[in-house]
């Protein structure tokens, strides 16, 4: 294939294939530093460095016995005392988690039980993969894995689930394998996705925080159990925590003069100097301009890090928001350029593609594909008094996406009713780059949400994108367990085997519906499902039940919670069940959407109404996979589907929705939180499908099921505004307890070629913020791209697509993730 075998191309397309021709990158001469230091890991297979794993492990070995709080303040000290600090040619920002290039670090709380066989595995395994040095898994082996054997959470959490709980939820006694119907996702990680009040940081530091503790540990009542017992320790565990980072900075600016001592570069030395005078001040005080708070901002993300695995990685808040007085200022005193500030961003950028958030255990790193990350940037937006939030920094952030060559880091923008023309047309502008950023938040969906929950309007508009599609209020979000993915397409198969899957044979692992040749009615078959519906939501429930309180004796998060005004106020620890005045925002996930919705009508209208298949019909041709009964696959597909405006399809939708939200609303109040309906799988679409047979959609067995409130591979035939319809169609907005929904869409770059094709994606962006869509992302690229660059990979290293609300080299996917981007819907039309 020759770049010019496709129509038109995306610039990420033309810059790729001008790579393939061996003609240098366009933006190369304008960004040298950063390519600089690209080019010395950019395509490495991740490094793990245990230094993390080594020194936590060691601390919590002696101080067993010690309230938790202060345990894991205790070995971030010891962590920021002794692991080794570097650096980097060219870098302008100090301070990470691990070795030189690309790297992933170890968190043995989560994965002690397994750590030892895991590290054994990572360099062969097929999906995100990572070396490991011989030494080093002799110390994982010996010295680290084995004082966290029957420690681990999710060991507990295997413990202690009822065996009709378990059997829904893991394939082994151990836990080890997801059964991939009723998943939880807290044991591979500490906490979910998450973002910081850096704004506090940059305007207190971290010395005043510590004060503050000093201040509030001074005036306990000595007498008091609860002072003593409670928040002593905890406030020990803040003061400890912030000197430990100022100290880690403090041990980066002494090895920065040391190098700058060697240094012969003038340029260079003076560059190092000010790193040094920089990390001597910074997080510890505050930032006084905009690169001692890019790293500030840095040591604190760094270092957060360190401090725990978040699902999803630590998220960067709104970055065009709070560092923008720092840019303004500068700007105005004549010491920054736009080019000097988007090189500081950019420095930042690739420290964040050198960390990969690894997951150690089979079931996260299937969930994860392709080194996931989502350390989401959020621009755009409203202030906390409701008006537009664009500035030039929101500008400039936009910019670098463009021209940066990395999909680092995840880059999210708010829309909102009054969004300007200028940043919708900047917006549109970087999407039809082709990288797939950025996503697209809607604050006309969830402002009003949060509000409902409990929020302020002030605190409502202040959110920053956390994750994959969530939303964060810092100072008032609360809640940090991980929810169960629900895998509802084994729920319609169950009711065609009565409470088996084919996968698993003769084990009942639903409800015993009874032979479904026996429905007299459309009524029939969907009170069965419904009772398999309501039996994975009682799962869930109680899985997660659990969660919450084995979690709050696990885990602690002492800088986390320095930087929280509630858990400051309060003496308490961000992990703890509740916190007085706290939001505790959870969600348990809807897999399958589009698959259960299609499979469903087709039943509905073709077994009860038209009659045009008997039921006997539909179960013959699932069991033979369809083969040979290609005249009833081809039958059932021309059903009415989701993603069409179809009204027929989207009443089944609706009433589905309408079943979860109603047991969210009810049955959250026993866990003392907000457990709301998700459409939001990441990659897990591919394996939750690798365990359900065929289904009366026409889809085949075990391939992926559809993916987010995105609709079924090719079902969507009316357009890109009819899907946005029917997911519009299918929300129960009357009601309250619903969090996110991703929606897919790919667009050809000829679709919304020139300026014509701008006009229109802004147009589809206003449409998606009148119908309250929570978020929309994008695919701009040719499918003979994809299926070239499955053929020849190393061609293609560079190419980038969206996965599931962040990007990742096309390459580093599994095969069955590729051929699901393929086969997604292409829109070369509105």
């Amino acid at each position: 294939m020759t770049r010019f075998t496709c129509e038109c191309m995306s610039p990420q397309e033309q810059r790729l294939y001008e790579k393939i021709e061996g003609k240098e990158d366009r933006f190369r001469e304008t960004h040298s530093r950063v390519f600089k230091m690209l080019e010395k890991f950019d395509g490495q297979k991740p490094r793990i460095d245990i230094e993390r794993a080594l020194y936590f492990t060691q601390s919590m070995q002696e101080t067993e016995g010690q309230p938790l709080v202060l345990r894991w303040a205790k070995a971030l000290k010891h962590i920021a005392e002794n692991m080794t600090v570097y650096v980097q040619d060219d870098q302008l920002l100090l301070g990470r988690a691990g070795c030189d290039g690309r790297y992933g670090i170890l968190y043995p709380e989560l994965d002690g039980d397994f750590l030892d066989i895991a590290v054994k595995e990572l360099p062969n395994r097929p999906t995100s993969p990572a070396t490991i040095t011989p030494e080093d898994a002799a110390i994982v082996v010996e010295q680290i894995a084995p004082f966290w054997k029957g420690k681990t959470f999710h060991e507990k959490l295997n413990a202690a689930l009822p065996a009709d709980v378990h059997k829904l939820t893991y394939d082994d006694p151990d836990g080890l394998m997801s059964r991939f119907i009723v998943n939880e996702t807290a044991s591979f990680r500490s906490s979910i996705q998450w973002v910081h009040d850096y704004e506090k940081i940059l305007k207190r530091g971290f010395n005043d925080i510590r004060r503050e503790a000093q201040e509030k540990l001074d005036a306990l009542d000595p007498l008091s159990p609860k002072d003593n017992c409670e928040k002593k320790p905890f406030l020990e565990a803040v003061v400890i925590v912030c000197e430990a980072i100022v100290h880690w900075a403090g041990r980066h600016a002494v090895l920065a003069r040391e190098v700058a001592a060697k240094e012969s570069d003038p340029v260079r030395k003076a560059e190092l100097i000010r790193m040094a005078e920089n990390a001597e001040r910074v997080p510890g005080e505050p930032a006084r301009d905009f690169w001692e708070a890019c790293q500030s901002q840095w040591f604190t993300q760094m270092f957060s890090r360190i401090e725990q695995k978040t699902g999803t990685t630590i998220s960067n808040g709104r970055m065009d928001q709070y560092f923008f007085p720092f840019y303004e200022q500068d700007m105005e005193a004549g010491v920054l350029t736009e080019e000097k500030a988007m090189e500081l961003l950019e420095c930042m950028w690739v420290g964040m593609a050198e960390f990969i958030d690894m997951y150690i255990s089979p079931t996260g790193g299937a969930f994860n594909e392709g080194y996931a990350h989502w350390e989401a940037v959020t621009v755009g937006g409203q202030t906390p008094d409701g008006r537009d939030a664009t500035n030039d920094l929101t500008h400039l952030i936009l910019k670098s996406k463009r021209e940066f060559p990395l999909h680092y880091p995840d880059l999210a923008a708010r829309i909102h009713s009054r969004s300007p023309e200028s940043y919708l047309w900047d917006v549109a502008e970087t999407i039809k780059d082709g990288s797939g950023f950025p996503k697209l938040i809607n604050d006309e969906e969830i402002v009003p949400l949060y509000v409902s929950k409990g929020a302020t309007f002030a605190e409502a508009y202040d959110y920053a994108v956390s994750g994959c599609t969530e939303a964060r209020m810092p100072n008032r979000d609360t809640y940090t367990s991980g929810g169960a993915y629900i895998n509802f397409a084994a729920a319609v198969e169950m009711v065609l085997r009565n409470g088996r899957m084919k996968k698993y044979g003769d084990q009942i692992l639903g409800v015993e519906t009874g032979d479904p040749n026996s429905f007299q009615t459309w009524d029939e078959f969907w009170n069965a499902y419904v009772q398999q519906h309501l039996l994975f939501l009682k799962a869930a429930f109680h899985q997660q039940y659990l969660i919450n309180k084995i979690r709050a004796t696990t885990f602690a998060q002492p800088m986390g919670s320095a930087m929280h005004d509630l858990c400051m106020k309060h003496c308490i620890d961000l992990h703890q069940e509740q916190i007085p005045e706290g939001i505790n925002l959870g969600y348990f996930e809807y897999m399958g959407l589009g698959t259960v919705v299609d499979s469903l009508a087709a039943i509905k209208k073709l077994v009860f109404e038209d009659k045009k298949l008997t039921m006997q019909q539909v179960i013959d041709a699932v069991d033979a996979n369809f083969e040979g009964y290609e005249d009833v696959a081809a039958l059932l597909r021309s059903a009415p589907c989701y993603g069409n405006n179809d009204s027929y399809a989207d009443a089944i939708g609706r009433e589905i929705d309408r079943i979860s939200v109603e047991f969210g609303g009810k049955y959250s109040k026993d866990l003392g939180m907000h457990n709301d309906v998700r459409y939001v799988p990441f990659t897990s679409h591919v394996p939750f499908g690798k365990v359900v047979s065929a289904l009366p959609n026409g889809r085949k067995e075990f391939t992926p099921l559809s993916d987010g409130s995105s609709a079924s591979h090719g079902a969507d035939v009316n357009g890109p505004t009819a899907i946005l319809l029917s997911n519009y169609n299918t929300k129960n907005y009357g009601m309250r307890d619903r969090a996110a929904r991703m929606l897919n869409i790919k667009f050809t770059p000829k679709c919304i070629e020139g300026e014509q094709g701008t006009e229109k994606l802004v147009s589809f962006i206003r449409t998606m913020c009148d119908l309250k869509i929570w978020h929309v992302q994008f695919n701009v690229i040719n499918r003979e791209t994809l299926i070239a660059a499955k053929k020849d990979p190393q061609k293609y290293r560079n190419l980038i697509v969206r996965i599931a609300g962040y990007s990742a080299y096309f390459v580093d996917l599994s095969p069955d993730l590729q051929d699901d981007l393929i086969a997604r819907t292409e829109h070369g039309a509105f």
